[in-house]
């Protein structure tokens, strides 16, 4: 897949939304470049504790920026709106994206309108909490609060809870990308660039599938349920004798399974042989069946259900995730030219040609300005000169 290395992606990005989306599009062999302010940078640099022993490097920010490439620019400069339209050019940058609030888009001179000017065929994205024609700052936990996901998240009779991944960055991010390869397909097939304004609340919004069609078509009160289902039982969270499991019946026939079992004939009843009648009586039918898990193991617990066919899981801390077979198999590397440092990624979504090409490591994540030189002396072909004096200017 060698095709994917001949797209240039520059996004002016930070936090989680856009850098996520990115790393993605690294993972696929995209030459990526991250753009930030010569002051600021990224605030996410700065979270996390200092790993490296140096500034704006600190763990938060390398979970998701490693196969990237970074340069430093102010676009609110006359010079560095000069660098930016010159960058767009030389660059023959393909995917161009930003998660500014839109009211800076005309401003930097980075709204879709000014950038086909420069080329035509571009593909731009923006990203923003609630749309092109709004300006208000968004924050995942209120993108959880406000579409619903924090009221369908937690105890039953407990507060609305946030999930435990950040769900609309990261949410978004993957519409996001399908999107650009919509984009992308569509530029091959005529020749034309696109304009994507993307939402954060559309994106969160868009999963509460089955909440909004209860809701709106039949009338149904949908809200945080706690381990339990709404639609199936028995499926939640079990105890066993040394921890818990989780277990999903999803029809009658694996009920009809489940109570086959020696341990669980005693739930074989005719008022529980339909989901409907599990599910009204559902808080007893969960209290018989913890009964029996713990006087087992969950090892023992996992045996008996899966010579069933029946899902059942241990509840794995991430640690325990980490040494799972399916994963570890599939984990990403990254290891710092310059201390040696070598840090462990989360997997791709799907092993991409190109991580399987490079042993599913990637660059380690660039430090602030990095590329600089790279990109504005060697690919622009500006001098040493220039650069010392953009700097004094804080330009770049």
């Amino acid at each position: 897949m060698d095709l994917f290395k001949k797209i240039t992606v520059l996004s002016l990005e930070q936090a989680t939304v856009l850098p996520y989306l990115t790393f993605l599009l690294a993972q696929d062999g995209m030459r990526v470049i991250r753009m930030e302010h010569p002051i600021y940078g990224d605030p996410n640099r700065l979270i996390g504790e200092d790993v490296l022993g140096e500034e704006r490097m600190n763990s938060y920010f390398l979970c998701i920026n490693a196969g990237k490439k970074a340069i430093t620019l102010n676009l609110a400069e006359p010079e560095g709106k000069e660098l930016f339209r010159e960058l767009i050019q030389k660059l023959n940058v393909d995917i161009f994206a930003t998660n500014q609030l839109p009211r800076n888009y005309k401003k930097l001179g980075i709204d879709y309108e000014s950038m086909r000017q420069i080329k035509p065929d571009i593909i731009w994205l923006g990203v923003t909490g609630f749309g092109p024609d709004s300006n208000e700052a968004a924050y995942d936990p209120i993108l959880q609060a406000r579409s619903g996901l924090m009221d369908l998240t937690g105890e039953k009779d407990g507060d609305p809870q946030v999930l435990g991944i950040p769900l609309p960055d990261m949410g978004t991010s993957v519409h996001s990308y399908g999107l650009l390869m919509k984009a992308l397909y569509k530029r091959e097939a005529t020749g034309q660039g696109s304009c994507i304004n993307m939402s954060m609340f559309e994106s969160s919004v868009s999963w509460l599938t089955v909440p909004i069609t209860q809701t709106a078509s039949f009338g149904k009160r949908i809200t945080r349920r706690g381990n339990t289902h709404e639609f199936f039982a028995p499926v939640s969270v079990y105890q066993s004798s040394n921890g818990y499991v989780y277990l999903a019946v999803g029809n009658d026939r694996q009920w009809k399974s489940m109570v086959s079992l020696d341990a669980f004939k005693a739930l074989d009843k005719p008022e529980y042989e339909k989901n409907e009648g599990r599910i009204k009586d559902v808080e007893n039918l969960n209290r018989a069946i913890n009964e029996i898990t713990r006087n087992y193991t969950s090892e023992e617990l996992i045996e008996f259900f899966k010579s069933i066919t029946v899902p059942i899981s241990k509840i794995h801390t991430v640690p325990e995730v980490l040494q799972d077979p399916l994963v570890e198999k599939r984990l990403l590397f990254s290891k710092d030219p310059v201390t040696g440092k070598k840090i462990t990624l989360a997997p791709a979504p799907n092993m991409t040609p190109f991580l399987e090409a490079s042993s599913r490591e990637l660059s380690f994540p660039p430090r602030f300005g990095e590329h600089n030189r790279e990109v504005f002396c060697e690919i622009m072909g500006h001098t040493e000169d220039e650069l010392e004096k953009w700097k004094e200017k804080k330009v770049i």
